[in-house]
């Protein structure tokens, strides 16, 4: 399929991913504190843009997805693109973790957690 850190994305993708980053939900602000701390000394963007998507959270080393969903990804059709859109990006090569916006503020300590065992399983395999 597509290659690169960016996968072909095209320029009204960076304008519109610009926006998302500056209007970060509360709870993407509070994991972009943890992310841009670069764990493990792995460094992560936000809002990124890739073949036709903007991805939440990206590691280019791990080629590691992080998403947090708000209540709208319960709508059933969005759960269905959003399935397509995570086997498209699978098939590209990459790791997925969701979280929701619910739960990243709330629990935060698991959240992080979580990553960092992930962090570790793609580190370790590398």
């Amino acid at each position: 399929m597509t290659n690169g850190m960016h996968g072909g994305a095209e320029k009204p993708l960076y304008q519109w991913a610009r926006e998302l980053r500056n209007n970060a939900t509360d709870a993407e602000t509070v994991l972009w504190g943890y992310l841009k701390t670069k764990p493990f000394g792995i460094k992560f963007r936000r809002q990124h843009p890739y073949s036709i998507y903007i991805l939440d959270f990206y590691c280019h080393a791990l080629k590691l997805v992080i998403e947090v969903d708000d209540s709208i990804h319960n709508k059933k059709d969005v759960k269905a693109n959003d399935i397509l859109r995570q086997e498209h990006l699978e098939n590209d090569g990459f790791s997925f973790i969701r979280f929701t916006n619910y739960e990243v503020p709330k629990n935060l300590e698991s959240t992080i957690s979580s990553i960092n065992t992930t962090i570790k399983k793609l580190t370790d395999g590398k």
